[in-house]
């Protein structure tokens, strides 16, 4: 068993998503951490903050700018981030007297959190494709199931008749429900994090506020009224959101494993998984995963409530938990709706009403 199965060399292949893994590389965020160092320079020389020259000097340096990772995994271990580390590799990568201007009056939340909302920003770009493309699925099984009947089940007991349509239009409208919501979750989670050092901006003054626009203007990210840094109510969101998507997929999975066992047959998959020992056996291993994943995020989704004791001006240990939480909330929803779609595509209603 692995510590990380989304990104395991083997388990990869039932529990991965490379497209939105790719997010979350070392690569990823270090470049995304660069982005606001250097969106940062030039939102402070338009602003009168630090001389142009200065800008143009810190650009240049970033530009070809490759971060020691191996330092800054050792300084993590000291500082419990690696903000300081980086910050000082860049300044020691700045010619003077430049060098002063690097990261001026911003703080490492500024840097994590920012990078980190660059990252997710795609990957909800991601979710909100899939997310469309399985309710299209769904809707042409719904259509496709017309008036056909189906014995209905309460707590799993025959109930009474219904309709195949009625069971997979219940499949679908908290899918729908979920894609509407997201533009309400994306404008919570998905903006600028911009307080310095206690969440003043207070080395910048009265031109705190100007900054805070230009750099996000800088970077296209919203800038809300007030900094997040102890206000995690839109990642813990978020979460919730994808604890939603993947437990709406979950509740399919669960009902097409138990629709397509041998003695009901209500649906049949063109695709499963095989037995070591049973060779007749197509096990509804896609399912499966969607079942377990819903759980899964549920259970980290929980975890992410936890973050918002967020202690005085900032807190270390919520900080962490959320780093050690979101990106595996983000990879289960990832694949949750790669899973569902291939299911979908291979799902067959039966020629005859079964019994």
């Amino acid at each position: 068993m692995a510590i990380g199965a989304f990104d395991h060399p083997l388990l990869a292949g039932l529990l991965g998503d490379p497209e939105v893994a790719t997010w979350f590389t070392v690569d990823a965020e270090l470049a995304a951490m660069l982005d606001f160092e250097r969106a940062l320079a030039r939102a402070e020389a338009k602003c009168g903050i630090i001389p142009d020259v200065a800008a143009r000097s810190i650009l240049a340096t970033l530009d070809g700018f490759v971060p020691d990772v191996t330092a800054l995994s050792a300084a993590s271990a000291r500082d419990g981030l690696i903000v300081p580390a980086l910050v000082r590799q860049m300044r020691a990568a700045v010619p003077d007297p430049h060098k002063q201007h690097v990261h001026f009056a911003s703080t490492s939340q500024d840097v994590i959190d920012t990078a980190l909302v660059l990252r997710l920003a795609p990957c909800l770009d991601i979710f909100a494709v899939r997310l469309g493309a399985v309710c299209r699925q769904v809707e042409a099984l719904v259509e496709a199931a017309g008036d056909r009947p189906l014995i209905g089940r309460t707590r799993m007991q025959r109930a009474v008749p219904v309709r195949y349509a009625d069971r997979l239009t219940n499949w679908l409208i908290p899918l729908q429900e979920l894609g509407a919501d997201l533009a309400r979750v994306r404008g919570a989670s998905i903006r600028l994090q911009c307080g310095g050092a206690a969440g003043t901006l207070d080395k910048l003054g009265n031109d705190g506020p100007a900054v805070a626009r230009a750099l996000g203007a800088e970077l296209d990210l919203p800038v809300p009224e007030h900094h997040w840094q102890t206000n995690r109510h839109g990642l813990a969101g978020l979460a919730h959101w994808c604890a939603g998507v993947t437990g709406a997929l979950g509740k399919i999975g669960q009902d097409i494993a138990l629709m397509t066992q041998n003695e009901l047959a209500e649906l049949q998959v063109t695709s499963g998984g095989g037995s070591s020992a049973m060779p007749h056996k197509v096990n509804p291993v896609a399912a499966e995963v969607l079942v377990a994943l819903a759980r899964f995020t549920a259970t980290q989704s929980a975890g992410m409530q936890h973050v918002l004791v967020h202690e005085q001006e900032r807190s270390g240990a919520a900080w962490t938990q959320e780093w050690l939480l979101l990106p595996q909330v983000i990879a289960a929803t990832g694949t949750a709706l790669i899973r569902a779609r291939g299911l979908l595509d291979s799902v067959e209603l039966p020629t005859d009403t079964p019994g």
